[in-house]
């Protein structure tokens, strides 16, 4: 069943009223089997495009140069550990001897800019495939590939439509930069994947909090208020949001704002049934265990991925605050001592990273691709048959899906204001929150940013393409249907051979440079 006008509006015609069941919990499309077995067809089609060649280049790629080394510390020491001048050659090479000897452990230990989950992560698949290019970027690619999944069932879920959940999918695993970062050890991809994971948890709590509270409403001769439960799918977000923490510190954002989005979405299911004082009851009921699932237990989890710090004393700052005094509480208080003076650092870094940096953008830029990153730039003697080749990779988004989520965003913009659906305002809202922060450090601190910092907005992006597509499918069958469909068929259409297009330019491929140069859109691109 696709998105259609009636469950868009409200009902047949827009007004007619219906059950509080039907409002509350609109049914989900007929087929379990297609419903998981479309977004693993997708998901595979993703995991091909990212894992194919994934060992090529043979290179350290742009950031992979501190990743790449610091997972391998992290899972050898429990810590990041500070490296040889050569260590990119020797891991090249194939040895594994890169880390520094010093007559003190704690003199080694790294100063790193980042929490550790994500080089655990990393590290991960260079414990099961070695401190090679493919070991370094597997965990990066099936984070990837899982994040198509994800997404397409979310989106499912979001517009009660097997189809538009595939093109969800099919949109993210055609998406430029995603399968750069996917096929590169940075943290980027494993930070989208928990935000994602986060929304997609908590779409599935407010169908469940409202089956429940649909249960009560039909079975209660009274008119009072119920609680929801214990919410394991509000927990399940609570441990995304925290690992997204865990991976960089703008997850805090997503944080917030999943928090208030939820608590929003428990007042209004309680209006719908028409409870008195909803938000009341619901900030009695809903908010303690709320703020415990997507709040306390974040910051939590942000703690304990640190645990190879605590358990050490080989990291960065790790006896900064050691106590004169013995005994094991002196000791902890010490540790935690230690810990906030390294946040503390870890603040000062990101607040005062201005140096100037040539492929460095506003994010303002980001969502026209004016100035992506240049990831790896090789002029390799031969092998494309011209005089002069060229291997590289650029880290752009696919500009048909970039271009063409600003009049969908604009879309949801209005679809908010005239209906309030709540799909609309939850992905502008994780679209914004992705985004907006961003511009007080460009406006304030002048900060160093790169495009592909827009990476975690990029599947709300999707998600408000797909909600679009869905109104312009509009009620079945009919011939607005049959338009529709040539409509988004055509748009899919366009996507795949715009990827196709770009995608020499994405996986080093080696072409020759006159091939290179038509593939850049703006001279911006260069």
């Amino acid at each position: 069943m696709a998105l259609t006008a009636d469950w868009v509006i409200g009902g047949p015609g827009g007004d007619a009223p219906r059950p509080v069941r039907d409002r509350l919990l609109p049914a989900m499309p007929g087929s379990r089997l297609w419903g998981w077995l479309g977004p693993l067809i997708v998901a595979l089609f993703g995991a091909f495009l990212r894992f194919y060649r994934l060992g090529t280049p043979h290179a350290v790629v742009f950031d992979e140069t501190f990743y790449a080394k610091d997972a391998f510390s992290t899972i050898t020491y429990g810590v990041e550990r500070q490296f040889v001048d050569s260590a990119d050659a020797l891991m090249l090479g194939g040895n594994t001897q890169i880390f520094k000897t010093c007559a003190q452990a704690a003199e080694c230990g790294s100063f790193v800019a980042h929490p550790p989950l994500g080089k655990w992560m990393i590290g991960l698949g260079e414990w099961m495939f070695g401190l090679t290019p493919f070991g370094w970027r597997f965990m990066a690619a099936l984070a990837g590939s899982v994040s198509i999944l994800i997404l397409a069932r979310v989106a499912r879920r979001l517009t009660r439509s097997t189809l538009l959940g595939c093109l969800a999918g099919f949109l993210l695993a055609l998406d430029a930069m995603h399968v750069v970062l996917s096929r590169t050890a940075l943290l980027d991809v494993f930070l989208t994947l928990w935000v994602i994971a986060a929304f997609a948890c908590l779409v599935v709590d407010r169908d469940r909090s409202r089956e429940r509270l649909v249960a009560w409403y039909e079975g209660s001769l009274i008119a009072a208020p119920s609680r929801l439960g214990l919410r394991p799918w509000r927990l399940a977000a609570g441990l995304c949001l925290g690992a997204a923490l865990a991976t960089k510190w703008t997850g805090a954002y997503f944080v917030a704002a999943f928090t208030i989005m939820t608590l929003l979405w428990d007042a209004g299911a309680r209006r719908s049934i028409g409870q008195a004082r909803p938000y009341r009851v619901s900030w009695r009921l809903d908010l303690p265990l709320g703020v415990v699932w997507t709040a306390v237990v974040p910051v939590v989890t942000w703690v304990a991925s640190y645990a190879g710090w605590f358990a050490t004393d080989k990291g960065w700052g790790r006896n900064w605050a050691e106590a004169t005094s013995s005994g094991w509480p002196y000791f902890v208080f010490s540790s935690l001592r230690s810990w906030l003076s390294y946040q503390k650092q870890m603040l000062g870094y990101h607040a005062n990273l201005s140096t100037a940096h040539p492929y460095q953008s506003e994010p303002w830029q980001w969502p026209l691709l004016l100035r992506p990153v240049a990831f790896y730039y090789e002029t390799p003697a031969g092998g494309c048959g011209a005089s002069s080749c060229t291997s590289a990779i650029l880290g752009t988004g696919t500009p048909v899906i970039w271009f063409l989520a600003v009049p969908a965003l604009v879309a949801m913009v209005g679809w908010w204001l005239t209906s309030r659906d709540w799909r609309a305002g939850a992905v502008l809202g994780a679209y914004l929150v992705g985004w907006l922060p961003w511009f007080y450090f460009a406006l304030a601190d002048n900060r160093t940013m790169y495009q592909f910092y827009a990476l975690p907005m990029l599947p709300f992006m999707i998600l408000a393409i797909v909600l679009a597509s869905g109104l312009i499918l509009g009620p079945a069958p009919g011939r607005r249907r049959l338009v529709g469909s040539s409509v988004v068929g055509a748009f899919a259409l366009l996507v795949l051979v715009n990827f196709w297009w770009l995608s020499p330019v994405l996986d080093a491929q080696v072409i020759p440079y006159g091939e290179w140069f038509d593939r850049m859109l703006f001279r911006s691109w260069i």
